[in-house]
């Protein structure tokens, strides 16, 4: 199959790349290697990437239209995994225009050139932002647009566009939406690398609120979500990919603890925009997918910290 990952320099795309190589799909990736995270991160893991096999990348901003629909007629791809967003929900509150360029208009982009171009099938990346701050688990059937910040707002924005473009043009379309995807090269903006980073630099960690929980969900265990929603059959569904096991902020401090005795947390208030509380329901992935974690918390942040021990040094 040849298929092309928008945002595939990312750490869900450049993960997912190489298992694709590694399944003997032809790859391509879009990237316009943004600086929402350090450019060299985003280098480090294209050199990943090939290591695995031969990728095509291609540096270019899918903001521009023109040259969008130009890229989609040029290559004959079979699906489309459009993965490729401006992330974090702070951010977000101070610059919200970047969030609808971003993760709206780019999405709308690569929805009309997949359509215009006869791509079969489009998988969109979204997010358990999606749900707002409701009582775990959730369902898919409750989002309800009540969301917390402009980074959820444009995710649910970008959700509806999926849906309108998969009605005009017919593709295949699979939304799934993560819930806090960490691992090894874990996106350092993220609560876990970022605590590792400091804690290695023998720095303070700030928590915003222990008794908050995240649905912390492996990095495998995502891409194989994504590996069996593109063999899904429906026209249009949409899947929650988490762990279905939430985890409170204060037990990851703890677990932490194990491996940084002398770790210093600071304890903030709450902040406008986050959510206190993230717990997938999976069982939809579960049936219709057979989409099942498989690696647990305490298994994978050992493996994230040991990953984060050696790139540190």
């Amino acid at each position: 199959m040849n298929i092309l990952i928008t945002g595939g320099a990312g750490f869900i795309g450049s993960s997912l790349a190489k298992s694709l190589l590694k399944a003997n799909h032809e790859v391509s990736i879009i990237d316009h290697f943004s600086t929402s995270y350090h450019v060299e991160r985003k280098m480090e893991q294209v050199e990943q990437i090939k290591r695995i096999g031969p990728v095509a990348i291609h540096e270019f901003d899918l903001l521009d239209e023109e040259k969008t629909i130009a890229h989609f007629n040029e290559h004959s791809y079979d699906s489309v995994i459009h993965l490729a967003a401006l992330p974090g929900v702070q951010p977000s509150l101070t610059d919200p225009h970047a969030y609808i360029d971003q993760d709206i208009k780019v999405t709308v982009n690569v929805l009309r050139a997949a359509g215009l171009s006869g791509v079969s099938q489009v998988l969109f990346g979204s997010s358990s932002s999606v749900y707002g701050d409701q009582e775990g688990p959730v369902t898919e059937s409750i989002a309800n647009g009540k969301v917390k910040s402009p980074y959820a707002a444009a995710k649910a924005g970008a959700e509806s566009f999926c849906h309108a473009y998969q009605s005009l043009y017919g593709f295949k379309l699979t939304i799934l939406r993560f819930f806090t995807v960490y691992g090894p090269w874990g996106r350092p903006d993220m609560a876990i690398p970022l605590f590792l980073t400091k804690l290695l630099n023998g720095e303070p960690i700030h928590i915003y609120g222990r008794h908050q929980s995240r649905d912390f969900t492996y990095i495998d265990d995502i891409v194989n979500g994504i590996f069996l929603a593109l063999n899904q059959t429906n026209q249009s569904e949409i899947y929650n990919l988490g762990s279905g096991k939430p985890v409170r902020l204060e037990d990851l401090i703890r677990l932490l603890m194990n491996y940084f005795p002398d770790a210093n947390v600071v304890d903030e208030t709450f902040r406008a925009g986050d959510v206190r509380h993230t717990w997938s329901n999976i069982e939809k992935a579960k049936k219709d997918l057979g989409y099942v974690p498989e690696i647990g918390f305490e298994e994978g942040l050992r493996r994230t910290v040991e990953w984060a021990k050696n790139y540190h040094d």
